[in-house]
């Protein structure tokens, strides 16, 4: 094996994030604001998807790549320390966005893609488990779902607008940012 990045995340990275957060003024409907959260979850996204290549690659094993995914978790899902309430609950946001992208690479390292199914049809079944307030189901099948995002197939945004509005949609923007990662893991300068 060759030598891995010695560092796919760090908490400094993410801290750096939640410091621009804290000291701009956030409007969710603001562009520039909304492009700050956006980029927050990209660059998480982009760093579990270089984990999961770096994996697909041989450059780590199993092993590594689970705990690697496992170190960019604690950092991003740990309770972040922002004084305004409505900036707590934009990054909130992020991170139950995120929740799902880590099940999914998880899963993905464990079992490979799941294979009983199409993008759709677990997101159809997350969002049927959701209103039958499965959660561990729902998720369960929102990961399977990221799965195969993972493994290449294309997750089609429309289908999310279909959905109530709801953990399984915040899942789905997880998991649009990792296909994007997937697609292009160049990382997220945190200076833009």
């Amino acid at each position: 094996m060759s030598n891995p990045p010695t560092e796919f995340y760090s908490a400094e990275r993410w801290q750096n994030w939640i410091g621009r957060i804290q000291d701009e003024d956030i409007d969710p409907e603001d562009e520039d604001s909304a492009r700050l959260l956006l980029n927050l979850q990209d660059d998480t996204a982009i760093a579990v998807a270089k984990i999961v290549a770096a994996y697909d690659d041989g450059e780590i094993d199993q092993e590594t790549a689970l705990e690697e995914i496992q170190d960019v978790r604690e950092i991003v899902l740990s309770e972040v320390d922002i004084d305004d309430e409505e900036k707590l609950i934009l990054v909130d946001g992020v991170q139950t966005s995120l929740v799902c992208v880590f099940f999914a690479a998880e899963e993905y390292v464990a079992d490979g893609p799941a294979e009983d199914g199409t993008v759709d049809d677990y997101v159809g079944a997350a969002a049927d488990a959701e209103a039958e307030e499965n959660l561990d189901a729902a998720l369960g099948y929102a990961a399977q779902a990221g799965t195969l995002i993972i493994d290449g197939e294309e997750l089609d945004m429309s289908v999310a607008e279909e959905l109530e509005y709801g953990l399984v949609t915040e899942w789905i923007n997880g998991l649009d940012s990792l296909q994007s990662a997937m697609s292009d893991p160049e990382v997220v300068e945190e200076d833009e």
